[in-house]
């Protein structure tokens, strides 16, 4: 693992999901929540997979910066996003 500089950002989203919805989309609510809802299953890691596409599409970053830190088998979910401040993420996930 390469240590982390000073310069890096990254941020930790709280996220409660709702798979097989019949849209996908995110909700920022109070306190910094944020809701998805994906029209995957959460079967085989589907609704997992969704949710990391579906936020960094809304943030615009690669998705190969979006991760599930914990809670892949719940829907309460702490997503981990590479090289942006959490600040920041909320401010363009509000945005949509």
């Amino acid at each position: 693992m390469t240590p982390r500089t000073g310069c890096e950002s990254e941020s930790t989203l709280h996220v409660r999901v709702q798979p097989k919805s019949s849209s996908n989309r995110v909700v920022l609510e109070d306190a910094g929540r944020v809701r998805i809802a994906v029209t995957a299953p959460p079967a085989d890691g589907a609704a997992n997979q969704a949710v990391c596409q579906l936020i960094a599409k809304s943030l615009g970053i690669a998705k190969s910066r979006v991760r599930v830190m914990r809670g892949t088998r719940s829907r309460e979910k702490v997503i981990h996003v590479d090289g942006l401040a959490e600040e920041e993420a909320l401010r363009r996930l509000s945005a949509i």
